[in-house]
């Protein structure tokens, strides 16, 4: 076998690999002789068929198939000798395929850089450090009453935080514009819903009033026609309503999986999941920070384009898989083209690669105790945590995720050990806040 290698990039390489005839050949009739003994073809008694027979009806046939296995096995035997990397699926492209000639093909992919790892030792990290407090759990709880809670009309002038059913109409230079106008909608003041000052202007007003409101939409809006207008809203409050919070009873604690311990068991649970947010909040600022200093340092690292073209898929696919069957037929490249994903894609695969080297330099391995105190915090959440538990560990694909998320945290934790940590006293507001952003 005969192999050249051609650089057609910093990443990029063309193989040109040539076959020996005999290689093929002598697999092609192996087959068709074997294939001889239980063929059945008019004329010829069972396992006495010819093979020049054989040849004429299934010669073509079998060639192709031994074509295809002989350029898969030779293109590996190929990277191997000239130790490459492929990364991603060759193309292929056949230069001399004739019967009873030499077989020559040309490869093209891409190869995994050569890596090296840069200090790393000079990463600095900023971990905040907070405790749920009982104002936080306070807040908390009050959500839940709001989330289970019931609007009651208000006989009075409406303020933030009320709900307020509505009329209105808007006109830009006198004239109606799309989607500017409604009745009886639903809106609850404070919420940003609508462009600035539209719900202040409705602050104060009772039910039956009616009120002009002169309003600019913003700058940036999304519709172009409308971007900064001068523009006016003819404004009729039907209803005030007032926010009526849920009372804390045995029957608000089942909504939260509560059945058992009233309200001090409730208060626990709740502020054992805060708590579990919380370090998970924390956690992901600390190693959001570390992946961004890995990055920094491999800044220059180019990464293989076929590899970003499957990441940039596999993101395709995860979002996706939110719209569910909504799409219909409609075209997903489309609907969600690769440049949106292109950056993020890039990335995650840099990343990747370096922490995969990092990996190997540390000599780490999935520690299993990590992964069995991961799954059970994952099921605490649920009524049978045990059952949750099981379920993980007879999966082995959802095992490979915690596996995978494990190893990372592994490799964080061990740059962690060399990198300038600096701790910043927080709340768990700003905690969780931040994390949202």
């Amino acid at each position: 076998m005969q192999v050249s290698v051609e650089n057609t990039s910093d990443l990029g390489r063309r193989l040109t690999i040539g076959v020996p005839a005999e290689r093929v050949e002598s697999e092609v009739s192996a087959r068709l002789n074997k294939a001889a003994k239980t063929a059945r073809i008019k004329g010829f008694r069972p396992g006495k068929v010819p093979l020049k027979v054989m040849q004429q009806q299934f010669g073509a046939s079998v060639r192709q198939e031994v074509l295809g296995e002989v350029v898969n096995q030779t293109f590996a035997e190929a990277v191997r000798s000239e130790q490459l990397r492929p990364a991603g699926m060759p193309r292929f492209e056949a230069k001399a395929l004739e019967p009873g000639k030499d077989l020559e093909y040309v490869a093209t992919f891409e190869v995994f850089p050569e890596l090296e790892l840069k200090d790393y030792s000079a990463l600095a990290v900023e971990k905040p450090v907070a405790e749920v407090a009982d104002s936080d759990i306070e807040a908390m709880i009050e959500i839940f009453r709001k989330q289970q809670g019931s609007w009651e009309t208000a006989d009075r002038a409406a303020a933030l935080g009320d709900q307020v059913n509505i009329d209105y109409k808007g006109t830009k230079e006198g004239e109606a514009f799309e989607g500017g106008s409604a009745e009886g909608s639903d809106l609850e003041l404070g919420s940003g819903r609508m462009i600035p000052g539209f719900e202040d202007a409705i602050v104060g007003m009772r039910a039956g009033e009616e009120k002009t409101a002169a309003l600019s939409f913003p700058d940036d809006y999304h519709n172009e026609s409308l971007r900064g207008a001068a523009v006016e809203f003819a404004i009729k409050v039907n209803a005030v309503r007032e926010r009526r919070l849920a009372e804390l009873n045995d029957e608000f604690y089942a909504l939260y999986g509560v059945k058992e311990g009233g309200e001090a068991e409730f208060r626990k649970q709740v502020a054992g999941n805060m708590a579990r947010e919380l370090r998970a909040a924390i956690k992901a600022r600390v190693k959001a920070q570390v992946m961004d200093g890995l990055l920094a340092c491999h800044d220059d690292l180019q990464v293989p384009q076929a590899l970003i073209d499957q990441e940039v898929d596999t993101l395709r696919q995860q979002a996706l898989q939110q719209f569910g069957g909504a799409l219909g037929k409609m075209d997903p490249r489309q609907l969600l083209p690769d440049e949106l994903f292109q950056e993020q894609a890039q990335r995650r695969v840099k990343l990747g690669l370096v922490l995969n080297e990092l990996a190997a330099r540390e000599s780490l391995k999935v520690d299993p105790v990590r992964v069995r105190s991961m799954v059970e915090e994952l099921a605490s959440t649920y009524e049978d945590s045990e059952e949750v538990v099981a379920w993980y560990y007879s999966d082995r694909q959802q095992l490979q995720q915690i596996e995978s998320v494990v190893l990372e945290d592994q490799l964080v934790d061990a740059l962690l050990a060399r990198a300038q940590v600096t701790e910043k006293p927080s709340n768990y507001q700003d905690v969780m806040a931040s994390g949202q952003r």
